[in-house]
């Protein structure tokens, strides 16, 4: 069965994309048009039960999907790239518009002028306005009507469709609009990404329990473990073992960055150890699941960890630590003499740890947020929340407050990195 993919955006894009996408007949497409970017959120919610994944047609409504914590399923946005720019620069020279003097939303400035300069096309008067996080319709129009006031620009080239419909009363406008490439590409990336991910979550996930001998029964364990959806059945150690598949377990541990029953294991018990295999075959689970369980022993009198292929063991300290340092802040853990080691410890990879390195050493004293992360390492908002909160748990990365950045919605945590 295809997978089902919801397309959102504004009725026209939609159209478009569904017309150029269904050609290539790799998923089932699902128009989802909105009247107004605001509505995104609405849209992605209405369609929680009918698409597997969410291509959306353009960066807007994507950024505003996951700002708002909705993109809860594979999701990729359409890119506006330099050919798209150039597509229009042409049309407007043929028309005899003076490309010289444009104003651009949305793109980033790089792109637009490499584009322009590959043209041949001169690029001193042109106006660019990245997109970012926070960014309104009425942020784009104030920018194209400010550079036509004061800089004398002759075209405002937008890629938002709320803008454009007001611009175009105001001046001469053009509005972008992904092309066939771009569509098709992004499409396949999608459904591949959602395929691998499907299989990924069937994946059978076999954990192990273990707590201080002479325990007994612990009544209370089958309930702790209905959150993982599975069955739990005694080893003949006297060890228990759960089993689950790698989706549920993902989902959740928020992504292996936490074991909801552990603080209760431990406080029950004094100690508590839980280590989670992931493997090819249920045998290879098994045996990663010894070996995740033997690791968590090693860390503290509670702990879990999650064992995958290749060597790489994901820690999780439990919620409230035993240990806290002065004021009831949690201790930082020592960073490890191996970056390695480290890496392994949080399931990062050491190259990404040395660009949050150089990162956290440019940004000195002032902390990083998620958003800064994000645009560091070139990842999504969510992604690189969870990158801060492994860093947390391993101990490398403390919350020390809020700031204020001038965006709509809840302030970002800033976290000092100690790298």
């Amino acid at each position: 069965m295809p997978l089902t993919v919801g397309v959102i955006g504004p009725e026209d894009l939609v159209h478009k994309v569904v017309a150029v996408a269904d050609r290539a007949g790799s998923a089932r497409l699902l128009p989802l048009p909105y009247r107004h970017e605001d509505e995104t959120t609405q849209v992605v919610a209405g369609a929680r039960s009918r698409a597997d994944a969410l291509l959306f047609t353009g960066v807007v409504p994507h950024a505003l999907a996951d700002a708002a914590g909705a993109l809860d399923r594979p999701a990729m946005y359409v890119p506006y790239n330099g050919a798209t720019l150039l597509r229009a620069l042409v049309e407007l020279l043929r028309l005899g518009h003076d490309v010289s003097r444009v104003s651009i939303d949305t793109l980033r400035r790089e792109e637009v002028l490499e584009t322009m300069a590959e043209a041949k096309l001169p690029t001193d008067r042109v106006r660019v306005l990245p997109y970012r996080p926070g960014l309104t319709s009425a942020d784009i129009v104030d920018f194209h009507l400010d550079a036509r006031d004061t800089k004398k620009t002759r075209v405002a080239i937008t890629c938002l469709g709320s803008a454009f419909h007001v611009l175009e009363q105001h001046t001469h406008a053009v509005r972008l609009a992904p092309s066939r490439h771009s569509i098709l590409a992004t499409l396949q990336a999608l459904v591949l990404d959602t395929a691998g991910r499907h299989s990924g979550d069937a994946q059978v996930a076999l954990g192990i329990v273990d707590l201080p001998p002479g325990t007994g029964v612990d009544a209370r364990l089958p309930e702790d473990i209905r959150v993982l959806g599975g069955s739990l059945a005694e080893l003949p150690d006297g060890r228990r073992l759960v089993v689950t598949t790698r989706g549920v377990l993902e989902t959740a541990t928020e992504r292996f960055t936490r074991i909801p029953f552990l603080d209760a294991l431990a406080s029950r018990h004094g100690s508590a150890h839980v280590g989670f295999g992931l493997g090819r075959t249920a045998a290879e689970a098994e045996a990663l699941a010894r070996r995740a369980v033997g690791r968590a022993r090693s860390v503290g009198p509670a702990a879990g960890v999650v064992s995958l292929v290749d060597d790489v063991d994901i820690v999780i300290a439990p919620d409230s630590p035993a240990e806290a340092g002065a004021g009831g802040e949690s201790a930082p853990a020592p960073w490890p003499e191996n970056p390695a080691l480290l890496a392994r410890r949080v399931g990062l990879h050491p190259n990404t740890l040395d660009r949050l390195r150089e990162l956290a050493a440019a940004d000195g004293d002032t902390g990083v947020t998620a958003h800064r992360v994000a645009e560091h390492l070139s990842v999504q908002q969510r992604t690189a929340r969870r990158i801060l909160k492994r860093l947390e748990r391993a101990g490398v990365a403390v919350p020390t407050g809020s700031r204020e950045e001038g965006r709509t919605g809840r302030p970002p945590i800033v976290y000092r990195v100690l790298l």
